[in-house]
């Protein structure tokens, strides 16, 4: 298959590594130049449990020079989705999919509005990745899923290609019939660590030694829980405890959850997405969400604050 990895950041090109070491015409699209150059000029470093090792994969800044591709994969931050779309419609062929592996709610809307809601596939993915320098990786790939699937449920040949394409690139994956009940349950995850660790600033071994922040996690999940059985959708996941343990599964204390990488770059985060997501559906549906209500709040107020020290800072 033809591929582009649309926002080829640390887990876009833990993905498109994995594909292009596979066989496929496989393509990072990233608008940082530096990183772009250096995959092409060096190949992309990859650190992963296999060692470390340069692998060949294409790379580019603009959509024209890749053309139009058999599935887009998209991996922008939410926040950037229509606008990257956007900018990337030469990758869209009459055959063309695209595919959100995005954390959150709310993408598969954007990308239908861009390009026909026919084309969206939706998905979540477990596989991790973290930026080392430019065109320098530490992927995590092995023994994590991926489970993609039709916005309707319907388990179409098209969805079953694309998952035998990365199942026998080593990219476990799942054709789901239930993608928007597996899509809640990897944002009960989110819900329960991101916003609390961007408030906090901590990584998860201080956030998983404090009880009291356990308590707020805890509750956040049971509002998220609650809204998606109102509106619903059918969870694997519905025991908020089984939420906070998923959520640090086989991570380091060290770990940063990329809401706190966000802030921590001075990036706004993907928090209307995700603690957001669960304020609107609640709102839709009559379930109050009052913890989420405040996590949000306390992100937007800590991003303003961030947006405004860089204003003062380019003044002077």
């Amino acid at each position: 298959m033809k591929i582009c990895i649309l926002g080829a950041g640390a887990l876009g090109c833990a993905i498109g590594a994995t594909l292009s070491e596979a066989g496929h015409d496989t393509w990072l699209l990233n608008r940082n130049a530096t990183h772009v150059e250096a995959i092409n000029r060096d190949g992309l470093k990859v650190h992963d449990e296999r060692g470390e090792r340069a692998v060949k994969v294409k790379a580019s800044t603009t959509a024209d020079e890749v053309g139009a591709v058999d599935l887009v994969v998209v991996l922008v931050k939410s926040f950037h989705t229509a606008q990257a779309m956007a900018g990337a419609m030469a990758l869209v062929g009459p055959q063309t999919l695209v595919l959100s592996l995005q954390n959150g709610l709310g993408h598969e809307d954007i990308l239908a509005d861009a390009v026909g809601r026919s084309r969206v596939l939706a998905g979540k993915t477990y596989v991790g990745g973290v930026l080392l320098e430019p065109g320098s990786i530490r992927a995590g790939v092995a023994g994590k899923h991926t489970y993609i699937g039709e916005l309707d449920g319907m388990l179409s040949p098209r969805v079953q290609e694309i998952a035998d394409a990365f199942n026998g690139a080593g990219l476990a994956t799942t054709v789901s019939d239930n993608i928007l009940g597996t899509m809640w349950d990897k944002l009960l995850i989110n819900v329960a660590t991101g916003a609390l660790t961007g408030i906090t600033m901590l990584t998860y071994g201080q956030l998983y030694s404090e009880p009291l922040l356990k308590a707020t996690a805890l509750a956040a999940v049971a509002e998220a829980i609650a809204v998606a059985i109102a509106a619903g959708v059918q969870l694997s996941l519905t025991n908020p405890g089984a939420a906070w343990n998923m959520a640090s599964e086989g991570l380091p204390a060290s770990f940063k959850t990329s809401m706190l990488q966000s802030l921590e770059k001075g990036s706004i985060t993907e928090i209307d997405f995700i603690n957001g997501s669960v304020v609107r559906w609640g709102q839709r549906h009559g379930v109050p969400t009052p913890v989420n209500a405040t996590l949000v709040a306390c992100m937007k107020g800590i991003e303003r604050a961030m947006a405004d020290h860089q204003q003062e800072e380019a003044k002077s």
